[in-house]
């Protein structure tokens, strides 16, 4: 039998977790790692994500955050699953509180994807200081499709990109390149994907040579627009997304679409 301080049992506790933590040259990484869902924003993501972000703003030896996926998909959005079986009240509001956490703490954070990002987790892109993409990666906002409104994300994501991007990118839910979202302003730069890790540690080796001090008040001063548009809006944004995912409508293109997906 092993107790829950043997390295086994850390060891399995790591292997069962669906975000890792890992720090190197004063860099947090956070990795989402559930491939099930295509690291959809459930319950138990956004905790482990939040704990994770936490962590390494307590953490004197971290002075830059990444957070990246396991696989070729970033994130995929909101789980629909839950959603349809528990509505979004509470989780509206969690991923408003996770955008607000990821502009508000006081080391940068940069978000790095390969492949595809979808709906809410383009909130998460939007929220950080610094975002890499591959040119080929691909992102949607799909929302518009499901009978619903990119509401939450909005409060980052309309900080970041033009309002001609957004108005086309929201309207019409269609696809669109990670270098086009670099034109759009989303991203702060796309390179090819052969290249994405290369670019992406030169950048976090850079921000790294910051002091606390500088990265922390330079940090506020850049978001402070940010943080006051996501403290003026977020509830409204949060009840307005509960309302349309509770929606007879929603929720029948919800069903449908997780049908297609068995």
């Amino acid at each position: 039998m092993t107790d829950a301080c043997t390295p086994l049992a850390r060891d399995e506790a790591v292997h069962d977790e669906l975000v890792h933590y890992a720090v190197a040259d004063s860099v947090a990484t956070i990795t989402l790692d559930s491939p099930a869902n295509r690291n959809a924003l459930s319950r138990r993501l956004v905790t482990e994500l939040v704990g994770h972000l936490e962590r390494a703003g307590e953490d004197g030896d971290v002075r830059v955050v990444l957070v990246e996926s396991s696989g070729r998909v970033f994130c995929s959005g909101a789980d629909l699953a839950e959603a349809t079986t528990e509505g979004m009240e509470v989780g509206a509001r969690r991923i408003v509180d996770l955008q607000r956490l990821i502009a508000t703490l006081d080391k940068p954070v940069v978000t790095k994807n390969l492949g595809a990002v979808r709906a809410g987790g383009i909130g998460i892109v939007a929220a950080a200081d610094v975002a890499v993409s591959a040119e080929d990666a691909t992102f949607a906002l799909t929302e518009v499709k499901l009978g619903l409104a990119a509401a939450i994300i909005s409060l980052t994501v309309h900080h970041r990109m033009s309002p001609r991007a957004a108005a086309l990118t929201t309207l019409g839910g269609e696809v669109f390149s990670g270098a086009e979202a670099a034109a759009y302003g989303l991203v702060t730069r796309a390179v090819p994907a052969d290249r994405l890790d290369d670019e992406v540690a030169a950048i976090c080796a850079s921000l790294a040579t910051g002091a606390a001090q500088g990265l922390r008040e330079s940090k506020r001063i850049l978001n402070r627009d940010l943080l006051a548009r996501i403290d003026a809006l977020g509830d409204e944004m949060a009840t307005t997304s509960a309302r349309l995912f509770a929606s007879d409508e929603a929720r029948e293109a919800m069903n449908a679409f997780l049908s297609r997906k068995k």
